[in-house]
């Protein structure tokens, strides 16, 4: 990738944080989309609930990478919570995608976030781009999620969907800030029966792989960000035993997990056997392909 001049919402999450670090040390300009008032040269605000984006801020970008979004697994999804969940992703992709759209010199690509709850409960089938979305909320939420960035895709930028999975890290995310706490004080294990997949992929494999997109001009639409090898619950159990060097004797019955995280639980509960067809297809390679080898990364 030659050097270029990047926009990017959600720049202080936990993805957001790394591909920053990360494109900067490669020596691209990274102008930062923030909420608050701009502090520094390389901030520009927006306002994602009523769709306001200093487009004039952002002119001259040749791509635009937008990952602000609130948090799934941060809060009970009461119905103000799910409304805050669709607003965020569904306002503010559209608030991006009608701002580059408008811009004389449109970037050449739009990268957005998505996730892999679009495909539902997959079992054991697995899925790949391919696959239709699937039911329940979260599918729901991620297809309205994609379809906000249309306005960018009828102008003709190229719009890709990058459709996460598990992030394995320990500097924050669902897994630094609760997996690997329970499990260092012992207190972590199979959750249900354990049969269920994980699509998960280690922080700096999504990095590479957000930047991979970038690069490859023949990647539109979905792209799966997981590693090759999804795990079920019980692997990803036993592994963070070994590398924990934990106990992992502790089972969560299904009921009571329903109880304490209310709908949240079929997410949890459920199985998404997701791989990244088109990463691999266009000669992406997974430095951390096994839950094992994310877990090493994420613990070094």
């Amino acid at each position: 990738m030659w050097c270029m001049r990047i926009a990017i919402t959600g720049s202080t999450g936990l993805i957001g944080t790394a591909l920053v670090r990360s494109l900067r040390a490669d020596g691209h300009e990274v102008i930062r989309l923030v909420r608050r008032p701009p502090r520094a040269a390389d901030e520009v605000q927006w306002d994602p609930e009523l769709q306001r984006v200093d487009a004039g801020g952002i002119a001259g970008c040749e791509a635009v990478v937008h990952l602000a979004a609130a948090g799934v697994g941060d809060r009970y999804w009461t119905k103000a919570y799910r409304k805050k969940l669709r607003d965020s992703r569904v306002l503010g992709t559209a608030a991006i995608a009608e701002a580059v759209a408008s811009l004389d010199s449109p970037p050449r690509v739009l990268l957005s976030a998505s996730a892999v709850g679009i495909y539902g409960d997959t079992g054991d089938r697995i899925v790949d781009e391919s696959a239709p979305p699937g039911h329940g909320f979260l599918a729901e939420l991620c297809q309205a999620w994609e379809e906000a960035a249309a306005p960018a895709e009828e102008a003709g930028i190229r719009t890709v969907f990058a459709r996460s999975g598990l992030v394995v890290s320990g500097e924050g995310g669902a897994w630094g800030r609760r997996i690997f706490p329970l499990f260092k004080l012992g207190l972590g294990g199979r959750l249900g029966d354990g049969r269920q997949y994980w699509s998960f992929i280690a922080l700096r494999d999504e990095v590479a792989a957000l930047r991979h997109i970038l690069d490859t001009e023949e990647l539109s639409g979905p792209v799966n960000c997981t590693a090759p090898e999804p795990a079920t619950n019980r692997e990803v159990t036993a592994a963070m035993g070994r590398a924990l060097h934990r106990p992992t004797v502790l089972t969560v019955p299904a009921p009571a997990l329903r109880f304490a995280l209310r709908d949240f639980s079929e997410e949890v509960l459920g199985s998404k056997r997701v791989v990244p067809r088109r990463l691999l297809d266009t000669g992406f390679s997974f430095a951390f392909p096994t839950v094992d080898d994310a877990l090493r990364d994420a613990l070094r």
